[in-house]
């Protein structure tokens, strides 16, 4: 006689699906705060640069300060592929979950660096020096993030919704920024005044990063392993690595191809946006700020919209998509955007901008997570993406305002073009990822 507590096979499959599906979303949530914890501190450095610049650069006119401190910002780029060889290493012989705790506590001691360095004043050449070790700490972490970030998501995503949910990984990075836009936007309105930002007040984020770095620390040690990686242990006696990475010399070249457009027009919209709505189109700090917090929330809302489509006509069309359009329209667009008469005109142009990036941006991490095996993936994804972005991403604000320093401004509009023009032909050439992913045939098998 069956007991009155036995439930149907049917009820109880169903009980572990929707505990399983809730552990997989929580996980994501987790795994994406922590994510944006070290955007945040990341780019406190970019938001609050037009305070700060004068303390460790003194003596100079403004283009210069802010020239000297975007070579840092670069500086803290290259460093990026060294993170990605070490946390990719870690990620794929120790555990994901070890490689993002590892990233966020790293990114802590950067955050705190900077909050307490002396100025030049006070210390002379030593200032601008442990600035420079500070954010080669910080890039050192976000080296790593990225890699062991996307692999994270993208793991942990049922198949039906791994665009939708990896998605989140640049609804967290943009909204870091957004976040330093907003601690700036509430010091300059509410705080303090101009005066007191520059002398003491750009201090707070990287106080204010530091302390939510440990807190994020705290959310990631609890995280699970993902299923893809603890699959791969047990098969594999290869994890990780250079040696191993090398046999896959295609899948790099794609990574590598596909980051060089959409990490340019990334920064060019995020990083130096900022720098060039208020020397280039002239508006006040204010508007400038305000401009600028506005499009990076209209470009979060986009990522999950763009990543939900991609589960439904694949990846590829979105990202040629992003590459056609983004070399016919990326010297019209940020032409227009210099000559805009006022701060709606500018986020109007700039959100026409976004809704061409958001096609690279969505879904970029999971293309390239798709294309490697589980053994490999995190440095598959982190080392080759990490030499890419420190060239093209990392140097986009500095080139910019090199440019703008010879009176040729509109030449790196055209630089910006070519090297999306280059992304576009890897697009079109490469396969569905979506259709052809390693993440799902390794699930089947």
């Amino acid at each position: 006689m069956r007991s009155a507590t036995t439930q149907p096979a049917s009820s109880t499959g169903s009980s572990n699906s929707e505990r399983i599906s809730g552990k997989r979303l929580h996980a994501i949530i987790v795994g994406s705060a922590g994510n944006l914890v070290e955007w945040f501190d990341f780019y406190c450095y970019s938001a609050f640069a037009l305070y700060f610049a004068n303390a460790f650069f003194p003596a100079q006119d403004t283009t210069a300060q802010l020239m000297s401190t975007a070579g840092i910002f670069a500086l803290g780029f290259f460093i990026r592929p060294i993170g990605g060889i070490l946390f990719g290493h870690i990620g794929d012989r120790m555990g994901r979950k070890t490689a993002l705790m590892a990233s966020v506590l790293l990114m802590c001691f950067g955050s705190l660096l900077i909050a307490c360095a002396p100025t030049y004043a006070s210390a002379g050449i030593l200032s601008p020096c442990i600035l420079l070790l500070a954010r080669l700490l910080q890039g050192l972490s976000l080296g790593g993030e990225y890699g062991a970030s996307a692999t994270y998501l993208s793991e942990m995503a049922d198949s039906k919704h791994r665009g939708f949910y990896s998605s989140f990984q640049y609804v967290t990075l943009i909204g870091g920024q957004l976040l330093a836009l907003i601690l700036l936007l509430v010091l300059q309105k509410f705080l303090l005044s101009a005066e007191e930002l520059r002398a003491w007040g750009w201090r707070i984020p990287f106080f204010v990063g530091a302390a939510l770095a440990v807190l994020a620390l705290r959310m990631r040690h609890n995280l699970p392993e993902t299923p893809s990686f603890e699959a791969a242990r047990k098969k594999s006696k290869a994890m990780g690595g250079l040696k191993q990475l090398a046999q896959h010399p295609r899948e790099v070249l794609l990574v590598v191809g596909l980051t060089m457009g959409g990490t340019l027009a990334f920064y060019v919209y995020t990083t130096y946006m900022q720098k060039f709505l208020r020397l280039s189109v002239g508006l006040t700090d204010m508007q400038t700020t305000a401009v600028s917090a506005a499009s990076l929330l209209f470009a979060m809302c986009l990522q999950p919209l763009y990543g939900a489509l991609s589960d439904r006509i694949g990846r590829k069309p979105l990202l040629i998509g992003f590459a056609l359009l983004g070399t016919l329209f990326t010297v019209p667009l940020l032409t227009a955007i210099r000559h805009a008469s006022g701060p709606w005109e500018a986020f109007g142009l700039i959100a026409c901008a976004w809704m061409i990036v958001s096609g690279y941006t969505s879904i970029n991490a999971l293309v390239k997570a798709e294309l490697f095996p589980a053994s490999i993936r995190a440095t598959g994804v982190g080392v080759p993406y990490a030499f890419a972005v420190s060239v093209f991403g990392g140097t986009a604000e500095y080139l910019a305002l090199w440019f703008k320093s010879i009176q040729l401004e509109s030449g790196f509009y055209w630089y910006t073009t070519a090297v999306i023009a280059c992304t576009l032909l890897v697009c079109w050439f490469m396969r569905d990822t979506g259709a052809q992913s390693r993440i799902n045939a390794e699930a089947q098998g």
